[in-house]
């Protein structure tokens, strides 16, 4: 089976040429600037239909396969930043899927069909101060007053929180169940009473991607915001993350790529104790060793991406993706940013931004150890606990 084929070509073509018109020559000045203007880039994605790729076209969709989304992602990788990368992909990837498979006619209509249209910026508020990859600690609630939900606590880490108009939010909504069953999807505007947006935080990367914590005080909210069933939020998020992590997965790829791009040509030109650094073989060794690296993560997300497309159940290999991913980008990076030397220390090198901008692929959407339980729990090699066995059911 080809994965990719002509129609892809012509979907990265379209996006290339956005990133080469409208994205890149500002990349600088929104990296001094600390943000994008979300809703003019957003708006530019979708007027060519590139923010619904796989929802139906009843809603604005291109009604595709998920391939298509892996095909742009990879291509979102050419922007000379990750920051805009990642919040077109909270937009597609993070804040949406659970609205457009579980949502209401209604709550489609107001929020997703203008998000896939690129007129709303929206984000998924699941991380807090003391809950990120561990989603079940989550403390914000949501009380039933009437007919609205009063939601209290905050959101941490927020991509595009400063500019959204709207938030996926998980909140606590069942008291007295299980931390897997007390959770609810609520769609949040952000402009309701209550809502406050602290200072953008200051983070080593990503910079132009705004990022802000977010507080809600008594902040009423319709009940009908409610996506799908009572309860079942904490499901819903575990769902949507094998389409994320595979996209941070792809994301990766062609950024992966330029840096090894950039890497060889700065060691071919670059002359050191009458040669080049390339020519050092350790160098060379070490540039072959990472390519090989790099093709071998290619196929793992391929792979991933053609059992997913076909209907299987790809939790363990999009764990394995953005497991990969993670350790690559670090490893990657480390020695692209050595074999720069003095030239890979430097604020105006590409390199660096490269390098600041990648480390937080092994953090964000599940930490590099949050993949290894979740490999480790279907591989059936995590310690058992009294009364359970390998599979961690019960023996009773």
């Amino acid at each position: 089976m080809q994965l990719f084929g002509e129609e892809h070509a012509l979907l990265r073509k379209t996006v290339n040429q956005i990133i080469d018109k409208h994205i890149n020559p500002y990349v600088d000045e929104w990296e001094a600037a600390g943000a994008f203007p979300a809703h003019e880039v957003f708006k530019r994605f979708g007027e060519q239909g590139l923010l619904g790729l796989k929802y139906p076209e009843a809603h604005g969709g291109a009604a595709l396969d998920y391939s298509y989304s892996v095909a742009m992602a990879e291509e979102l990788g050419n922007i000379n930043c990750g920051g805009v990368p990642m919040a077109i992909g909270v937009q597609t990837d993070m804040c949406t899927p659970a609205l457009a498979r579980f949502g209401s006619d209604d709550l489609k209509k107001t929020y997703l069909e203008p998000s896939i249209a690129g007129d709303m910026v929206g984000c998924i508020g699941v991380s807090e101060v003391g809950a990120g990859s561990d989603v079940a600690n989550i403390k914000t609630h949501a009380r039933k007053d009437g007919d609205d939900f009063v939601i209290n606590g905050g959101k941490m880490w927020i991509t595009n929180g400063y500019q959204a108009d709207w938030m996926c939010c998980l909140v606590n909504t069942v008291e007295g169940a299980a931390a897997h069953r007390n959770k609810s999807l609520i769609v949040v505007p952000l402009d309701a009473k209550g809502v406050d947006r602290s200072t953008k935080l200051d983070k080593l990367g990503m910079r132009c991607s705004d990022t802000a914590q977010i507080f809600f005080e008594d902040v009423r909210v319709p009940q009908r915001n409610l996506i799908g069933q009572e309860g079942y939020g904490f499901v819903y998020q575990m769902m949507q993350f094998q389409e994320e992590r595979l996209w941070a997965a792809a994301n990766s790829v062609r950024g992966l790529e330029r840096m090894l791009d950039m890497t060889v040509a700065y060691t071919r030109e670059r002359q050191v104790f009458g040669g080049s650094v390339l020519d050092n073989q350790y160098v060379h060794f070490k540039l072959a060793e990472l390519a090989t690296e790099l093709e071998a993560f290619k196929a793992l997300v391929y792979r991933a991406t053609e059992l997913y497309v076909s209907g299987k159940d790809v939790t363990k290999l999009a764990s394995m993706a953005k497991l990969k991913c993670g350790r690559l980008t670090r490893e990657l990076g480390d020695c692209c940013i050595q074999f720069h030397g003095g030239m890979g220390y430097m604020n105006e090198n590409p390199i660096v931004r490269a390098y600041r901008d990648s480390r937080l692929v092994a953090i964000g959407g599940g930490a590099d150890e949050v993949m290894l339980g979740i490999i480790c729990k279907l591989m059936g090699t995590l310690p058992r606990q009294p009364g359970t066995t390998r599979t961690g059911k019960g023996t009773s």
